[in-house]
């Protein structure tokens, strides 16, 4: 699992490096231009019910911790999926409770559309 540390929060949030590593893609590049963008995601299975918004902005600090030492590959259907729902109006939109049941995350727009 990887952390993900925003602002002043002490305690990091918990997503796979898989999802993690795609999410930093995104935010980095947004944040580079300058972007801000809301990233929403609902909490994993086994984890308090409920989902985290953060949103994201330049000026507030951001840190990425992964758990494996080697880079995850990008999926790049993936990565795709995640830039065009975070320059939507919801922004990023992840359930890790997906992640867990089916290996892989989609943005609810995708989840919509391919059901």
């Amino acid at each position: 699992m990887g952390l993900l540390y925003y602002g002043s929060e002490s305690l990091p949030s918990e997503m796979p490096d898989r999802i993690l590593v795609h999410v930093k893609l995104i935010a980095t590049t947004k944040l580079r231009r300058g972007e801000s963008f809301t990233l929403t995601w609902r909490h994993a299975t086994g984890v308090r019910d409920g989902r985290t918004s953060l949103w994201m902005q330049p000026a507030i600090p951001l840190r990425f911790v992964f758990d494996e030492p080697e880079p995850e590959r990008l999926d790049p259907d993936l990565l795709h999926s995640f830039a065009i729902a975070a320059n939507s109006a919801n922004g990023l939109v992840i359930d890790l409770r997906e992640v867990a049941d089916a290996g892989a995350a989609l943005p609810r727009e995708r989840v919509a559309a391919a059901a």
